[in-house]
């Protein structure tokens, strides 16, 4: 039980809270709280709540990151590879007392919980309790201070710090890295036409639907389990996905053996778009497993040796009916398996009917324009080029029948009476049909997925299931592309060593969150997605209390964690973070290379 004694000291009386404890198997009195002079205890019982003041921070998404941050040493490590940007400086960049490596980690902790411009990062941080964790001033953190800072990372470090960085992760966490997936997607900019900065963004074929604005590809490995990113590449985004996965097949298979990953019991998995028969011949040299999917227009005899050969196979909490067979791919045998997916097909099936209902609104109007009576004159073969235009695309060719004749004239009619043979002036009547048991047959040869790998020893089941964790790396490009939280986007660099550090940034910030949802799904369960995770750890608020006083100086502060529900008391206690803010963090690289 706790007492209440007095010490005095040079004549002064000291109240303390104190319980008398054994150490060492005597009982001794061990201080609990002081309380100070009888007149500092007064004050403070008559002190009301009026007199307190109150202001609390976003804390736990700051906390969560920075300790796995510290446990890995993250800050030090970027470090070694920051070089001064004039080369006649020894020294490396400092920056408001604080380096590159800390600076880079905390615009990736800004990327993860509000993305914001380099500009508008303290207009977030200050609203977090980010500089009391650090102890250290944050509020010359500007978009100057980022870029003289991103500018001391050459472009060709950016690969072995990513590598040391993914290196310290699988020595200090249990990675489940056997099965890789990787996939490529674009990010469009606002980077001005005449921008000739830069040659990483092009204009091609978007994602997003931008095709007016100039793009930057990238592209990602990810963990079949936990999401967690082993590489990434940031590219031009006019290259198409396979001549990208030709250039980085050799990187990945460098990378590999340089985080001492055996390539026997690692697999990566790819969608059709990267693959080609030079790619396919690259990995085999490499001698690394993998999992590709082939174009079924490539391959339509292997579609027709596999009518008889399927059979039930249940795979991601589907039933499917899947041929297996070994079958040459160019020029080797390989593990094949066929199989239909009836949400492929039912996509492709909306796709054709929605594009069809396009094409027939445009034929429509321009048939009524040709049938005008103040229908302008043409020129037959531009019109019937722009006729066979429209009725072009995937799926459709051959279902739209049209014809075009000639529109007669009153002119013509009338000499064609008088037996004369007036020449065309050029007007013309469309007609056109749609071909609807072509479409049936068509439907028919859709949904059709036709996968290939090496793993021969692997069962039919695992080698679907593999494929379709797919969704697991486009799960994360989504996450990138939400507006809330871990989004590359906004991003205001438009040269190619800034773009490039940026993205970086963003990616580290993915390791970060992927980092802390692993940690939290292993000892809780937890499913749910990271955008869900980092708004609960963005509720958790630390409260600062600051005590009035009549004595001079400034007033004594307090700290402590605001009232949390079950959930986010669980979640804290899983990531050991709930006393965080009671340890001074000591991180190397705040202000001092070490």
């Amino acid at each position: 039980m706790a007492t209440i004694q007095a010490k005095k000291t040079k004549g002064n009386k000291y109240w303390y809270i104190v319980e008398s404890r054994r150490v060492n198997g005597k009982p001794r009195p061990v201080v609990l709280a002081y309380l100070g002079k009888a007149e500092d205890l007064l004050n403070r019982l008559n002190q009301s709540t009026e007199a307190l003041k109150l202001k609390s921070y976003s804390h736990g998404a700051v906390a969560a990151l920075l300790n796995k941050a510290i446990d890995l040493d993250m800050v030090k490590t970027i470090n070694k590879y920051i070089r001064s940007r004039k080369p006649y400086r020894t020294e490396k960049p400092v920056r408001h007392n604080l380096t590159a490596g800390i600076t880079f980690l905390l615009g990736a902790i800004g990327r993860i919980c509000m993305p914001t411009s380099k500009q508008g990062w303290w207009n977030w941080a200050k609203g977090t309790s980010a500089e009391y964790l650090l102890r250290c001033s944050l509020c010359k953190m500007d978009s100057q201070h980022f870029w003289d800072l991103m500018d001391a990372l050459p472009e060709e470090h950016i690969a072995p710090l990513e590598e040391e960085l993914i290196r310290k992760v699988l020595q200090q966490y249990n990675i489940s890295s056997q099965t890789l997936l990787y996939d490529t997607t674009n990010f469009f900019t606002y980077i001005h036409t005449t921008n000739t900065k830069n040659t990483v963004a092009q204009r091609g074929k978007n994602k997003q639907k931008r095709y007016d604005l100039r793009q930057v590809g990238m592209a990602l490995v990810v963990t079949q389990k936990d999401a967690i990113p082993l590489f990434h590449y940031t590219y031009q985004g006019n290259r198409h996905d396979s001549v990208i996965f030709k250039n980085l097949i050799k990187q990945l298979h460098r990378r590999l053996n340089n985080l001492g990953l055996p390539l026997d019991r690692h697999t990566i998995v790819f969608d059709r778009g990267n693959n080609s028969k030079v790619n396919l011949q690259q990995l085999r040299e490499t001698g690394m497993h993998y999992i590709g999917a082939l174009n079924p227009s490539d391959f339509k005899q292997l579609i027709h040796d596999s009518e008889d050969k399927y059979q039930e196979v249940s795979a991601k909490g589907m039933t499917l009916q899947v041929a297996r067979q070994q079958a040459l791919v160019w020029g080797k045998k390989e593990t094949v398996l066929v199989f239909v997916s009836d949400r492929l097909k039912a996509g492709q099936i909306r796709g054709i009917y929605q594009v069809l209902e396009k094409k027939e609104k445009q034929l429509q109007e321009l048939q009524e324009k040709l049938a005008g009576s103040n229908a302008r004159r043409r020129n037959r073969a531009k019109l019937e080029e722009q006729i066979a235009r429209i009725c072009k695309g995937q799926f459709i060719n051959g279902i739209i029948n049209w014809s075009l004749k000639v529109k007669k004239t009153s002119d013509q009619r009338k000499g064609k009476k008088n037996g004369e043979d007036l020449p065309d002036k050029g007007h013309f009547l469309l007609q056109y049909t749609i071909q609807y048991k072509r479409l049936e047959e068509i439907e028919e040869q859709l949904g059709f997925r036709v996968l290939m790998t090496n793993r021969d020893e692997w069962d039919t089941a695992t080698i679907v299931q593999s494929f379709y964790d797919q969704s697991v790396v486009e799960g994360a490009f989504k996450e990138m592309k939400t507006p809330h939280h871990l989004a590359l986007r906004p991003q205001y660099h438009w040269t190619d060593q800034k773009i490039r550090v940026h993205f970086f940034i963003c990616v580290l910030g993915y390791l970060l969150a992927s980092l802390v949802k692993k940690e939290l799904s292993e000892k809780t369960g937890y499913s749910r997605s990271m955008d869900t995770l980092i708004n609960s750890l963005n509720n958790i608020r630390l409260a600062t209390i600051l005590e009035d006083s009549n004595k001079p100086g400034k007033p004594k502060a307090r700290y402590k964690l605001e009232e949390m529900n079950d959930h986010e008391k669980q979640i804290m206690e899983a990531l050991e973070i709930s006393d965080f803010h009671l340890k001074k963090q000591k991180i190397n690289g705040v202000g001092v290379y070490n």
